[in-house]
């Protein structure tokens, strides 16, 4: 990581390509009444650009791509930031959607994600009862055409306040694709892409606002394989041998594990593929884990026992099993240095109200939920800030392993909307969930802003980055070398 040398600063200001407003942005958040000013025309910019950027949003959640197939989303995405200023290194880390977008030059290097995949098999319509698209099988069910969308938002306009003010530094967006079980940020990690950058913003669609330093789930996923020889079940089964029962031992085996892992552990499977006639003994058959675990070293222990127990079904059945990783995420590093920051401009935005049209779809919404617990008003409030142990996984985890990194949610859901919903999807095509990508758009401008013109922020959000990765940390990706899986939603 590179510190903005104090130095640098005076000789900016010399040369005319930093304003002193710049330069007077303090760690504790302190603003002047010039940069308060620009601050108030970077979030008016935003929402002039409203009806531009809710138009690319629902492109996007009409496009509903999966992960690696997002060629549209991707280039829609592109197409906006080129038109602004942007420079465009497409197809990075041998990932034909991923992409850099580049503006500026020299210190900091602030980097800002974008991502833009569906999930398959959730469809829905943006109507508050559960309806499913005509045509369209996938759907944006954890909102990434909001939060492509409202990274890109973010950085137009933060581009165009660099430029009008010669603001020194370089920012960047990262088109990020197969968030959803692809780990598309794990290889852009891995191909150096964020080796020289100084700190990275995040957003996430969500029912509620706020800007929580946050933990994750380490991941691993693998499919497994079974081979193994086809025959009439009733007149020769003894002359098969059936790779369904390879699974089934291999799910029997983890299901008696889970007593004997450590709590915080996660292990999920479906089968992918179990025979195709119950007269024909399965020559083939797939079962699909995720493993998680807070911490990466307990996670590659378990993941082994799992591993084991896939070659015990096979030898146990006759059987034999090619075990192929799929994706593997690190946990979320929080840094409290930045989510501090983020949380304190979450809190100058503040939530939005809903219309009377709004608030009769939230309702029908509510009407559909499990629970009774009351959530309204989630949508209109900030809420504190404090350390949030999350129980999902993200590839931003192995981004915020290698730099400093932070994001916040806001409220795009009827508040009390589970993630991966029907819901979700419901509430992310109306006006609803572009209130919340407007939200998102303008605090993370915000914080880039600060980033931009702050040293001292950059220098204690790398501090603490130092401290709690520890200074012999060396990155490696669960993953492993395997090339990205182009193909894995095919």
């Amino acid at each position: 990581m590179r510190h903005w040398k104090a130095l640098s600063i005076i000789a900016a200001i010399m040369a005319g390509t930093l304003p002193v407003a710049g330069a007077l942005a303090t760690g504790s958040g302190g603003h002047d009444n010039d940069d308060d000013h620009y601050r108030e025309m970077v979030t008016a910019y935003i929402d002039e650009r409203r009806d531009e950027n809710a138009s690319l949003a629902m492109q996007i959640y009409d496009l509903a791509e999966l992960g690696y197939l997002e060629n549209k989303s991707s280039a829609l995405l592109q197409k906006s930031l080129k038109r602004a200023g942007f420079s465009i290194q497409a197809g990075t880390a041998e990932i034909p959607t991923a992409f850099v977008a580049s503006y500026g030059s020299g210190e900091p290097v602030i980097g800002l994600l974008a991502e833009f995949d569906a999930l398959p098999g959730i469809s829905q319509a943006a109507v508050p009862t559960r309806q499913r698209r005509e045509g369209q099988p996938n759907g944006h069910a954890c909102g990434h055409h909001l939060f492509g969308t409202g990274s890109v938002s973010a950085a137009v306009a933060v581009r165009k306040w660099m430029a009008e003010n010669r603001i020194q530094g370089t920012l960047r967006v990262y088109g990020s694709p197969a968030e959803e079980g692809g780990s598309g940020k794990v290889y852009m990690v891995r191909a150096g892409l964020f080796n020289d950058v100084d700190a990275v913003l995040h957003w996430h669609a969500a029912d509620r606002n706020l800007a929580n330093p946050a933990t994750s789930l380490a991941n691993r996923s693998a499919r497994f394989t079974y081979s193994g020889i086809s025959a009439h079940a009733a007149a020769a089964p003894h002359l098969g041998r059936s790779a369904l029962d390879g699974v089934e031992a291999l799910n029997y085996m983890v299901n008696l594990m889970r007593e004997h892992v450590p709590e915080q552990t996660r292990i999920h499977y479906v089968i992918t593929k179990g025979g195709e006639a119950p007269n024909v003994v399965p020559e083939l058959a797939q079962v699909y884990y995720f493993v998680r675990h807070p911490e990466a070293a307990t996670l590659e222990k378990i993941w082994d026992r799992v591993v084991a127990a896939a070659e015990a079904a096979g030898q146990g059945t006759g059987t034999s099993v090619d075990v192929e990783v799929m994706h593997g995420n690190h946990s979320l590093l929080p840094n409290e240095t930045l989510a501090r920051a983020m949380h304190r401009n979450l809190s100058i935005i503040g939530g939005y109200e809903y219309t009377p049209t709004e608030q009769e779809f939230a309702d029908k919404i509510s009407a559909t939920f499990l629970d009774d617990i009351d959530y309204r008003g989630l949508h209109s409030r900030v809420l504190p800030m404090e350390l949030e142990r999350g129980k999902g996984s993200t590839d931003v985890g192995d981004v915020s392993w290698v730099v400093p990194t932070t994001g916040l949610r806001t409220a795009t859901w009827v508040p009390g909307t589970a993630s991966h919903s029907w819901q979700a999807i419901a509430a992310g095509g109306t006006s609803i969930g572009i209130k919340g990508m407007q939200v998102a758009a303008k605090t993370l401008a915000l914080t880039l802003m600060d980033l931009l013109q702050d040293p001292t922020l950059i220098a204690e959000a790398n501090d603490e980055f130092t401290q709690r990765r520890g200074r012999d940390f060396i990155y490696t990706p669960l993953l492993g070398d395997r090339d990205p899986p182009l193909d894995y939603r095919l």
